[in-house]
């Protein structure tokens, strides 16, 4: 959530394959006094074309039953916080998007209802919807380049496989995203983003993002910078 708050654009990837087990479908939960405690809130989910399936593609099973289950985990997390009734008004959205029986719907709905409670002001595209070659690299440095991006921002996961050789072709910089490791950003790489929310409130975590996002912005600044002077030596 802080990487797609500093980012100006956030594309969707719903023509890439669906990948089980990963965080595309599920997310970690905690109550608030025990963040130690973790369970994962999944959304079964069917793939009519087996392994090849696209995320876009991808449906949920027994939608209802999968809405009444997120809905009372999502209480039983976070139904003490004093921000509960404001984050569960938030979040019904999320909750009504299960009625449309694609896990890809409620994925992209709950991130969607997050950076609008955050105040977030960027642009959503859909890669779908834009040319890009295949291959990670060279599809992400297609996308970016896409929407006229000038950095490209990429967590630490991502920096271990990314070629930057594409980026640079495209005049775009790379730039490594690492949020603080403290505080209520401890959890950050494991549990969702709702357990800040509902930790310190929207206003407060927004400041701590827009404070994170800035220094990222001033960091890329600098690297863009550099790499613009070593370019042209």
């Amino acid at each position: 959530m802080a990487k797609l708050f500093a980012a100006d654009c956030w594309i969707v990837l719903d023509d890439v394959q669906f990948a089980r087990r990963d965080y595309q479908h599920r997310a970690r939960l905690a109550a608030t006094d025990a963040p130690g405690r973790q369970q994962w809130l999944s959304i079964p989910t069917h793939l009519p074309n087996g392994r090849s399936t696209l995320i876009r593609d991808a449906l949920v099973d027994d939608a209802d039953l999968a809405r009444r289950r997120a809905a009372g985990m999502l209480r039983q997390n976070f139904g003490a916080s004093p921000h509960w009734p404001s984050l569960a008004q938030a979040l019904e959205p999320v909750l009504d998007s299960f009625a449309t029986g694609r896990t890809a719907v409620i994925a992209e709905t709950s991130t969607r209802v997050l950076l609008d409670l955050l105040g977030w002001r960027g642009r959503i595209l859909r890669s779908s919807l834009l040319s890009a070659r295949p291959g990670r690299s060279l599809r992400l440095a297609d996308l970016a380049a896409a929407t006229g991006a000038r950095a490209y921002l990429c967590g630490t996961g991502g920096m271990t496989y990314l070629d930057p050789v594409p980026f640079a072709a495209r005049n775009i910089t790379v730039a490594a995203f690492r949020p603080p490791t403290t505080g209520i950003w401890s959890t950050a790489r494991r549990l969702s983003a709702l357990w800040a929310l509902a930790s310190v409130g929207p206003d407060t975590l927004a400041s701590r993002l827009r404070a994170v996002a800035h220094d990222h912005a001033a960091l890329t600044a600098t690297a863009a910078e550099l790499r613009s002077q070593a370019t042209s030596v």
